[in-house]
């Protein structure tokens, strides 16, 4: 298969896109800029920069099969790249819904994804019902398999359905958050830009063994895995990576699963803070208006990750530079590595004292065989943080409001009471 492409970009700042293409083994055989504000409203760029990457095409000892434009693209300049370049034109956003396609292993991201993609297409087929209906030819997407005018009707039937069959899961999805919570567990969700080492992270603090992929958009499915830890009981969920200039319209395709992070209790927003500091101001803020955007009221930890791939002095360097920029202001944060799981056991500590509703008390039970299988379900559900036999049992519990209250009745059912 031949996988050799060119990138066209109005910017010299290119690592993003080629991390992209690397993430669907694509050969990055030469970039083009051009320098300009706007781009062209014909064809993204001027004529003329046309006329020498097709002359480059036409030439190249290596064939290439794809131009990758990083931008967005209005449908008839890709009509027009297409038709004059004669080769197939990826924008940025296809690139990553191309990707999504390529990383989705589950029903409910497949149809995520799906949805996304038909959303995209859709103004890209009524270019194609345009052209088609003036004699011109139909253009790559459609493929041959239909007409043009009966796959922008599919494409119409299919996004329904999918809608259907995504507020079924999304349901499903809620019963299940609300069976956890009434078991006494609490909810943290991973979130960040793509890539930072959040599913890196969840592995750690769960003690499992998730599948890390090393390449963007790896985790496309939420994960959720218990905590290992000694106090309450935490389920953490790993989401989709934010990525910046994402279309409403693919963020919304995505909205059960970005749904974790905004009920979530606490939010742990991972962050490398090994790379550039440009790059590490615009990543933080494309994450927290995402997360703004989704609508999270909750506490918010800035985990920045990777600290060992960094010095003493480039760490401060960096967080100067990101209070300089008010990006931190009176947010929780906290420097890790995942690698050499350094600071682990405070963001855990960080996590716990940042969880909502947390309340103290004390029960006492009379001891006997009945009250051990409920003192060691109490183990499970809650914090137990002191514990103490005489003629009866005293245990001092933490845990959130609705648990307090089912521990307090169950109690009461044992002939215990609580304790003041």
């Amino acid at each position: 298969m031949n996988n050799n492409s060119i990138i066209i970009s109005l910017n010299d700042d290119v690592s993003e896109i080629i991390d992209l293409a690397n993430s669907l083994n694509y050969n990055i055989v030469k970039t083009f800029f051009q320098h300009r504000e706007n781009p062209d409203v014909n064809s993204y760029i001027g004529s003329g920069k046309v006329d020498e990457i097709k002359e480059f095409i036409e030439k190249s000892n290596e064939s290439i099969s794809l131009v990758i434009v990083d931008g967005d693209l209005k449908p008839s300049q890709w009509f027009n790249l297409e038709k004059k370049l004669d080769i197939e034109v990826y924008d940025r956003v296809r690139v990553i819904l191309a990707i999504f396609e390529k990383q989705a292993d589950r029903k409910e991201a497949k149809l995520q994804v799906k949805l996304a993609r038909l959303q995209y297409e859709r103004p890209f087929v009524r270019e194609l019902i345009h052209r088609s209906r003036s004699g011109e030819h139909p253009g790559f997407m459609a493929g041959g398999e239909y007409q043009v005018d009966d796959y922008y009707e599919m494409i119409k039937k299919q996004m329904k359905k999918i809608k259907e069959s995504l507020k079924n899961i999304r349901y499903e999805r809620e019963l299940r958050r609300g069976y956890r919570h009434k078991g006494g567990f609490y909810l943290v969700s991973l979130a960040g830009y793509t890539n930072v080492g959040k599913s890196s992270l969840l592995n750690i603090l769960s003690d499992e063994k998730v599948k890390v992929d090393g390449k963007l958009f790896s985790t496309l499915s939420t994960t959720t895995r218990r905590i290992k830890n000694r106090k309450v009981p935490i389920l953490l969920t790993d989401t989709v990576g934010f990525i910046q200039n994402l279309p409403a319209y693919v963020i919304e395709a995505f909205h059960s699963t970005l749904e974790e992070i905004e009920v979530a209790d606490v939010v742990l927003l991972v962050v490398d803070i090994s790379e550039e500091k440009e790059k590490i101001k615009n990543k933080l803020k494309v994450s927290l208006n995402e997360l703004f955007e989704i609508g999270v009221i909750s506490p918010i930890i800035v985990t920045f990750n990777k600290v060992d791939l960094i010095s003493e002095h480039e760490l401060k360097d960096r967080i100067e530079y990101m209070q300089k920029n008010e990006l931190l202001k009176d947010r929780k944060t906290i420097y890790i590595s995942v690698k050499n799981r350094k600071n682990i056991d405070q963001l855990l500590e960080l996590v716990y004292s940042s969880l909502p509703q947390l309340v103290r008390f004390k029960i006492k039970l009379p001891l006997n065989k009945d009250t051990q299988s409920f003192i060691s379900w109490i183990y499970e559900k809650a914090h137990v943080f002191d514990i103490s036999y005489n003629d009866s049992v005293s245990i001092s519990i933490e845990c959130n409001a609705y648990l307090h209250d089912k521990i307090v009745a169950k109690c009461k059912d044992f002939d215990g009471m609580p304790a003041f």
